[in-house]
């Protein structure tokens, strides 16, 4: 069983432990984040910075928690306005290919429906990640047009108001 739970202060030392754990595993498909973001004091800073934008209603942040409430994913809901938010989401290796982010995305797409009263959702993913593509694509997102991603094609996907009102 998974669980979203909403990101709060005391998630910072087993959420940077879970970031440098997966750190190669990302940056198979994304950019990496640097050193200076696996810093302590660093990513200290940046955690309070990120739960200072959720407080504010732009972001809404969370982590992704197995049965036995370790750190599996995040799936995120940024730049809030007008009803509309993008959607991104990562799941660690050990986690990776048994529908977890399959699931995580359906739960955040309920709670941005029900708790955070949005009304559409988008998301990127680049072309050759098919993985993100699947689970986008599961969840009745829709690929509206091309984008590049730093410098690699990909795809903008939008999930319609009308999924996001039967999610209610």
């Amino acid at each position: 069983m998974l669980t979203l739970e909403r990101l709060r202060a005391d998630h910072a030392p087993a959420l940077l432990a879970f970031e440098a754990e997966n750190r190669k595993y990302f940056a198979r498909t994304i950019p990496d984040r640097g050193d200076a973001y696996f810093e302590a004091a660093g990513f200290a800073a940046r955690h309070q910075a990120l739960l200072a934008e959720q407080d504010a209603g732009i972001c809404h942040f969370h982590l992704i928690l197995d049965a036995e409430g370790h750190i599996v994913g995040r799936v995120n809901l940024i730049d809030v306005e007008d009803g509309c938010a993008e959607l991104g989401y990562r799941v660690g290796e050990r986690a990776a290919g048994k529908g977890v982010a399959t699931a995580a995305v359906a739960q955040a797409c309920r709670m941005a429906a029900t708790a955070y009263g949005l009304t559409s959702l988008v998301a990127r993913t680049t072309l050759d990640n098919l993985a993100s593509r699947t689970v986008l694509e599961r969840n009745d997102f829709t690929a509206v047009e091309d984008v590049t991603i730093d410098g690699r094609p990909g795809i903008r996907y939008r999930l319609s108001p009308d999924a996001l009102v039967h999610l209610k």
